[in-house]
């Protein structure tokens, strides 16, 4: 017999639960792989004992990484074997999932040992390719979400989702810890008014489904009107080489810079040094690099793709336009850019609008759902 407790037990008379965490570390440092190890960090903070079972982990030889085909083999069958061995030791599985093969070669698998092994299944599904992926793959993802105990999401845009194939997702949101964001004044050291020559940032990967070109389009419309406008973007990814030949052709490489992937610290300074954050996504779910930018007091002009507008609200947390529409994007920018007091009140409502998305607040519906799915998975 598993031992069931209330809420209040497991987060303050520990280590009484004992989970096992599935999913990405950093690095690199992505959404998931930081919403991974934060959570870990947090729950153990609260006297739970935390067993991470890692997608990612390094390869064992490390030369097997190199081999095309060999290396899938060297990840998974260690990987599976770390999953048999969890599930008969904790109470339960939280697994982080996402699309496409991340779902079918780490979640689903997760799934079926946990139930071979009798072991309760939480299901934190963070795609924001989910509507396309169920569509392309429900007949493969059904069986496995029917041997699940409770399925949680970080967004309404999800749980809509979910909803339209006749599962119940409960909302539990990204966690951000503000400690390591600060707001800081908006007037450089010698004076000068951001809305001259402002900082203009993009923190995501640079991947076809998060549309940078669109980003940067934007920016050089931007730069006609405000010449001393710069853009910095973070991230690394397929499209790095096509895009830095984009800047160069619209004649942009003064005013832009690629940073590479960078990591928490460097993100948190970047966004120190930010007057404007964009994001021209096309599919999206819950983007954590938004809630950042609201951490630091760094007003957001985003696309309304997928779950952006359940996260915020136009005009009063960020400014939301249609996707691949540049010239809609350079006139948000504009509009901010002009208006220093829309500015300041994106700020302040943004800021306050992250209370819900601190773990004081978050921790207490994922523990209610980690005491529903052990009553559930006695029955």
């Amino acid at each position: 017999m598993r031992h069931i407790c209330g809420p209040e037990t497991m987060a303050l008379n520990g280590p009484v639960l004992h989970i096992g965490l599935v999913g990405p570390l950093p690095p690199p440092y992505g959404g998931m792989a930081n919403q991974t190890r934060q959570l870990a960090g947090l729950l153990q903070q609260e006297g739970v004992r935390v067993e991470v079972i890692q997608v990612n982990a390094p390869y064992q030889p490390a030369w097997a990484g190199k081999i095309r085909g060999l290396r899938a083999v060297f990840r998974l069958i260690p990987y599976l074997l770390r999953l048999w061995r969890a599930a008969g030791q904790v109470q339960l599985f939280h697994i982080m999932a996402n699309s496409g093969l991340a779902w079918h070669l780490f979640a689903a698998p997760a799934i079926w040992i946990a139930r071979l092994r009798n072991t309760p299944v939480i299901v934190n599904y963070r795609g924001g390719e989910a509507r396309l992926f169920f569509q392309k793959s429900w007949r493969w993802i059904k069986p496995s979400l029917d041997r699940t105990h409770a399925i949680i999401v970080p967004s309404g845009f999800l749980e809509a989702v979910f909803g339209q194939y006749g599962y119940a997702a409960g909302i539990v949101p990204n966690i951000i810890d503000l400690s390591r964001f600060s707001v800081r004044p908006q007037t450089d050291g010698d004076g000068t008014d951001w809305t001259d020559a402002p900082h203009i940032v993009v923190t995501r990967n640079l991947e076809a489904i998060y549309d940078n070109a669109t980003a940067i389009r934007a920016f050089q419309i931007v730069k006609q009107s405000v010449p001393r406008a710069r853009l910095t973007v973070a991230g690394a990814g397929p499209e790095k080489t096509m895009l830095e030949h984009f800047v160069t052709e619209l004649g942009l490489q003064d005013s832009i810079r690629f940073t590479g992937r960078i990591d928490n610290d460097a993100i948190a300074a970047l966004y120190q040094s930010a007057d404007m954050m964009i994001n021209a996504s096309l599919i999206d779910n819950m983007p954590i690099s938004i809630l950042e930018a609201l951490a630091s007091g760094v007003p957001v002009v985003s696309t309304d793709a997928g779950g952006i507008p359940y996260l915020v609200e136009h005009n009063k947390t960020a400014l939301l336009v249609p996707k691949k529409d540049p010239d809609a994007m350079a006139n948000a920018m504009l509009k901010l850019l002009r208006s220093p007091q829309l500015a300041d009140s994106l700020r302040s409502c943004g800021l306050a609008s992250l209370e819900r998305y601190t773990w004081n607040s978050v921790k207490r519906h994922l523990f209610t759902v980690y005491q529903q799915a052990l009553v559930h998975g006695q029955h």
